[in-house]
């Protein structure tokens, strides 16, 4: 299973913007459906965005579609999320994931997928 770890989690204010990067290591990420998943507390953790094997059709949540953008960088073997016009909603843990098939709206399959451990993310008004 690929390992993964993210980074660029911070405190921003209102209409500002973050990127968040999530490092593979052990496999490739262009083999893998990748996506972005964000938990807050008493919620389940719920998809964000995310990107096919082939990368060519990725999906938004309609909460963040117009100001999110999922993409990689295969020569890095990384995983970014740009988060741009931030709101105080988007305040959350988020956690990227990997999987060789599919991603659901729940995460990977627990034997073959893999979570990174979080990143916060907190955006004040």
């Amino acid at each position: 299973q690929v390992q993964l770890k993210e980074s660029g989690g911070g405190s921003v204010q209102a209409g500002g913007s973050l990127t968040l990067s999530c490092a593979a290591s052990g496999r490739t990420l262009s083999n893998y459906a990748l996506g972005w998943y964000r938990q807050t507390p008493g919620k389940e953790r719920g998809l964000v965005a995310s990107l096919n094997r082939s990368g060519t059709t990725p999906y938004y949540a309609f909460s963040v579609k117009g100001r999110f953008i999922i993409s990689t960088d295969n020569a890095k073997n990384t995983l970014y999320l740009q988060m741009n016009s931030l709101k105080p909603e988007d305040t959350a843990l988020y956690y990227c994931a990997a999987d060789p098939d599919h991603l659901s709206r729940l995460g990977p399959r627990p034997d073959v997928g893999s979570w990174g451990q979080g990143t916060q993310v907190t955006v004040s008004s």
